[in-house]
């Protein structure tokens, strides 16, 4: 139970429900089905197939939960839907969707980047929501649910991250397309809102790809002592899951249309 106001709050649960989470072997989306497992969901991990999803599987298993690895580029929509029907027949319903997955990217001037690297950008990170949600809406209509996409302080409060236009573009279309998808869905009861961290500790370095020439038309910006004025440093996976819990479960039950920004109030002193 938690403490609010020396009240006894029940925890949140979201018992015997069916999540999808893309972008599960790692970062976010590691901490978040971790989390949804633990509060009663079943849960469907979607990602690249390597060793860590599988752990991420053999832990909730571990724990007691259930949870199944999809082998999926969210940027293929065959691989997706396929995903997506895979957790349907194993458990016969969907009832979260947590649309994660994405990359940095390449991290270069515009006139610089390749039309393939643009490409590969706002397919993962842009197509691969829509994709997601898109398969996923059909199964959410039989009793409503929630989805939950993860967008970035990048593109919405932020625009200091020189380099990076393909990144903050796709990111400012996910909060557009979330709003667009939550007036659309609201007469299923499905809610769709969007989160925002700032920079929270992962492993997304493995893909994001700077080169030589970012140097020509790089900033300098100098931030007030305490970049994170919260905790005075990026946040933990853990903390995003815990608002990824919130927005799944029935406590959150009036909100959809929304972005909530989750960075310690980073993005305020930019």
């Amino acid at each position: 139970m938690n403490q609010t106001n020396g009240t006894a709050q029940p925890a949140l649960r979201v018992q015997d429900q069916v999540a999808l989470v893309t972008g599960a072997g790692s970062g976010i989306g590691r901490a978040a089905a971790l989390r949804l497992a633990g509060a009663g969901a079943k849960v469907c991990l979607v990602d690249l197939k390597d060793a860590r999803t599988e752990q991420v599987r053999d832990e909730i298993v571990k724990a007691g939960g259930e949870a199944i690895v999809a082998d999926t580029n969210v940027s293929d929509p065959a691989r997706v839907q396929a995903a997506v029907e895979q957790a349907i027949g194993m458990w016969g319903r969907l009832d979260i969707v947590f649309a994660n997955a994405g990359i940095n990217g390449t991290v270069t001037p515009i006139e610089e980047m390749e039309a393939a690297d643009w490409d590969e950008t706002l397919n993962t990170n842009l197509k691969g929501t829509f994709l997601t949600v898109k398969y996923a809406v059909p199964h959410l209509k039989k009793q409503g649910g929630s989805v939950i996409i993860t967008s970035s302080i990048n593109g919405n409060r932020t625009f200091s991250g020189i380099g990076m236009s393909a990144y903050a573009t796709s990111k400012a279309g996910q909060v557009a397309f979330a709003k667009m998808a939550a007036l659309e869905l609201a007469r299923y009861h499905i809610r769709v809102n969007a989160i925002c961290p700032g920079a929270i500790k992962t492993n997304i370095g493995e893909n994001t790809h700077k080169t030589p020439e970012l140097k020509e038309v790089e900033i300098p910006i100098k931030y007030p002592q305490g970049g994170q004025p919260l905790e005075h440093g990026p946040g933990q996976p853990e903390q995003v899951a815990d608002l990824v819990l919130f927005l799944a479960s029935s406590a959150s039950s009036h909100i959809t249309g929304t972005e909530i920004y989750i960075d310690g109030a980073e993005s305020l002193l930019r």
